[in-house]
């Protein structure tokens, strides 16, 4: 074979080389963003508020309970109200994955601080962050208001409404459940009992 003819194939080889590499790489990271923008329909979560309780379904089936915690001032959407949105809303993004239990967040960074539970005058964001955008007229302010589902160090309050809007939980909670929850599962605030919402969940009627 001559040279040159030999080097036009080596060149050739290359470039195909190439362009299959980056065929490769852009269907790898096409098929993890269609994965990632996938919503997990999956999984629901119902607060009840009377109750100061939340339950995992999973394709309907109550999977976990949880004891939590929502506003003291009650259930609404105004601005600057410290109150829980009602009805249905979804999980926008999910923040925290991988850091140590008992983890501070300030605007939803870590800071490097670890509190542990009931750690005495500390009430700081921790361990995950669920963020919650309204799906309805009633909540349409819960994302731009930094609703959220996370942990809390005042564990001793959980059971009874003692936060500023957002809906709290138990870091060890917060962190089992943020591992098995996806973006876009649904999460109902109602002011039914659990059995209330998930015999109306079953008959395909869930009430705010």
């Amino acid at each position: 074979m001559a040279p040159a003819t030999a080097a036009r194939i080596q060149v050739f080889t290359m470039v195909f080389r190439l362009a299959a590499g980056r065929l490769a790489l852009a269907l790898s990271l096409a098929l993890s963003l269609a994965a990632c923008s996938t919503p997990d329909t999956r999984h629901k979560l119902i607060v009840s508020v009377p109750e100061q309780k939340m339950v995992l379904l999973e394709k309907g089936v109550p999977v976990a309970s949880y004891t939590i915690s929502t506003a003291k001032k009650g259930i609404g959407d105004i601005p600057d109200s410290y109150q829980t949105p009602g009805g249905t809303m979804e999980i926008a993004e999910k923040i925290g994955a991988g850091s140590a239990i008992g983890t501070v967040f300030k605007d939803r960074k870590p800071t490097g601080e670890v509190v542990a539970p009931d750690a005495p005058g500390r009430d700081p964001v921790v361990t995950r962050i669920l963020w919650l955008r309204g799906l309805e007229e009633q909540n349409r302010h819960a994302y731009e208001r930094f609703i959220y589902i996370h942990g809390t160090p005042q564990e001793s309050l959980l059971g009874n409404p003692a936060s500023y809007g957002c809906i709290r939980m138990r870091s060890a909670d917060v962190s089992e459940l943020f591992d098995r929850i996806g973006v876009g599962a649904q999460v109902q605030v109602t002011d039914q009992t659990l059995e209330q919402a998930i015999s109306a969940q079953a008959a395909g009627a869930p009430k705010g």
